[in-house]
């Protein structure tokens, strides 16, 4: 299969182009290195995206930021930032990479733990994890061609907590994440959340 992953370059990212491997043909599209470049914030450079890239089996968009801070704290600038980024970016990765997908080929994109497990702090994150759900079970209903559309929500990934200095084993590996990516792509789920447990 010819596989697109935006956000090929982040820490869930490298894990998925390593778990498609040399079996696929795997593009690698991110905000600021390789080849192809995308800002999910701008939905003009989402569509310039799909216009340089050939068509393709299946797209993965393993990107997209929010902020992470206590509710009073939250600007109104906070927000759109979140909605700009994790949301809408994704929304217009469904919207405009549709005509992109081959017949029978999938879209997965992500959400987080947070969308169902919130924590002080999380509201913003919580908001368009839950937002990218809500929109992905819609999508798949109206998606042509027989396209799959579905999400993943990843736990706090190990490698992640390792890096921030906190205990790894309340995360999963990103190698287990990008697992759940892989069983979209190939499997025949649709509009589903294919959530992913921590440590084994």
């Amino acid at each position: 299969m010819r596989i697109l992953v935006i956000g090929g370059a982040g820490t869930i990212g490298r894990a998925i182009v390593q778990a498609f491997g040399d079996a696929h043909d795997v593009i690698v599209a991110s905000r600021s290195h390789g080849p192809l470049t995308v800002d999910l914030a701008s939905p003009a450079s989402v569509r310039e995206l799909f216009q340089r890239t050939e068509p393709v089996d299946a797209i993965v968009c393993a990107a997209g930021q929010a902020k992470f801070a206590p509710l009073a704290d939250l600007t109104d600038a906070d927000f759109a930032f979140s909605l700009a980024n994790k949301l809408m970016g994704q929304v217009s990765v469904v919207r405009f990479g549709l005509d992109a997908v081959r017949d029978g080929g999938s879209i997965t994109l992500t959400s987080g733990v947070l969308a169902q497990q919130p924590m002080p702090g999380s509201a913003a994150i919580s908001l368009v994890n839950a937002g990218v759900e809500g929109f992905a079970r819609a999508a798949a209903l109206e998606a042509p061609r027989g396209i799959r559309v579905n999400v993943v929500s990843p736990p706090w990934v190990s490698e992640t907590l390792t890096a921030m200095g906190r205990d790894p084993s309340g995360g999963a590996p990103a190698a287990k994440v990008a697992q759940a990516y892989v069983d979209s792509v190939t499997g025949t789920q649709n509009g589903a959340t294919i959530a992913v447990g921590v440590q084994a």
